[in-house]
């Protein structure tokens, strides 16, 4: 199949600016430093996911699907865009998040919430106790118990549903990414962009195998690296074998191995990615301070913060010679998650002098 007649739906805008990023590229000294702005996608407040679910939606619809299930962390970005998504073309938004229900709703899964999805919880913290080697596949058997008792619950009431891996990992959904290459180059030549290298996060890795696969599909003037979003991170192998399936769905025509992928960790002692996924750590905050300061562009905590790190730290370094791009991914509403608010307070919101605060009383 030609990649490029693939149907898709418009759950998402596509399109997003390329941005240049002066202040940012005079503070690092390093650049031309530029942006490109998946968090302006258009869907439940934007985020890289539209591109994917363009695809999904359509697949759904194509194959007499009503309702969209898929997987994540509490305050996932994945599962709010794809409630929206389902939302949009008429179809049941279902979330199974891991983890228990937290006291308080905050971030996106007060936008969850507020759209009238079905949300369950799979609490597996009573398998915390088993030994490590065995811990993480009962938590996976625990998981995919739930998925098929919910699923069949729903196929007994009539409905057919299309379950959707973490982050929207799959063939049909990386498209999306894949074609989001010639759009890139394009917006280059159009303003003239010099840029060797674009910069996105690695994590369930969907948009970064569909990146590179575009890369190298459509000759692109730049070599994508990954920055992982927690020390923790998908093997290189796992990544490559998935580019190569996308690869002989779609015709593409090469192969990739292991070796073949950049992936930047940051050094052992303080990755980029932090203590572990979507927990809070103040380095990555003060990445995100700089980012708005510099740009008045606001990146979440778990992904493109992490990555942003990164970007300034490899420019700093002066590894990204001839102009980098950062790919902003959305997922702002996880600043307001609770677990990202409380720490952030003593960060930003304690030295009335430091944080530029000015209380003028009668």
């Amino acid at each position: 199949m030609n990649i490029a007649e693939l149907k898709h739906a418009q759950a998402g805008y596509v399109n997003t600016p390329l941005e240049y990023m002066p202040a940012l590229t005079r503070e690092l000294g390093g650049g031309p430093l530029y942006i490109k702005r998946d968090d302006l996608t258009g869907l439940a407040l934007g985020g890289n996911k539209a591109r994917k679910l363009n695809y999904i939606v359509q697949y759904a619809l194509d194959n007499g699907y009503t309702a969209l299930m898929t997987f994540g962390g509490v305050q996932t970005n994945h599962g709010r865009l794809t409630a929206a998504a389902a939302i949009r073309f008429g179809l049941k938004p279902i979330l199974v998040l891991k983890g228990a229900r937290p006291e308080r709703l905050s971030g996106n899964l007060l936008l969850d919430r507020l759209m009238g999805s079905d949300i369950y919880f799979v609490d597996s913290s009573a398998l915390d106790a088993l030994p490590e080697e065995e811990r993480e596949a009962a938590k996976s058997r625990h998981l995919e118990k739930c998925a098929a008792r919910i699923i069949a619950e729903y196929e007994a009431r009539g409905d057919r549903v299309l379950s959707i891996p973490v982050g929207g990992q799959t063939v049909i959904g990386s498209a999306g990414y894949v074609q989001a290459i010639p759009e890139i180059m394009r917006q280059m030549e159009e303003q003239s962009i010099q840029a060797r290298y674009l910069v996105v996060g690695y994590g369930s890795t969907g948009t970064f195998a569909g990146l590179w696969a575009g890369a190298k599909y459509y000759h692109a003037p730049f070599e994508v690296i990954g920055i992982p979003i927690e020390p923790d991170y998908r093997p290189r192998e796992e990544t490559a074998a998935f580019i190569n399936e996308l690869s002989a769905f779609f015709d593409m025509g090469f192969t990739c191995s292991a070796g073949d992928l950049h992936l930047e960790c940051g050094p052992a002692e303080t990755p980029y990615g932090g203590v572990g996924y979507n927990e809070p750590d103040p380095v990555t905050q003060r990445h995100i301070e700089l980012l708005a300061r510099t740009e008045a562009i606001f990146a979440d905590p778990c992904y493109t913060g992490k990555v942003f790190r990164g970007f300034t730290d490899l420019v700093r370094r002066g590894m990204l010679p001839g102009g980098a791009i950062l790919m902003h991914t959305g997922g702002a509403p996880g600043l307001w998650s609770q677990e990202h608010l409380d720490p952030m307070q003593e960060l930003f919101w304690s030295d009335e002098t430091a944080d530029r605060v000015h209380v003028m009383k009668a």
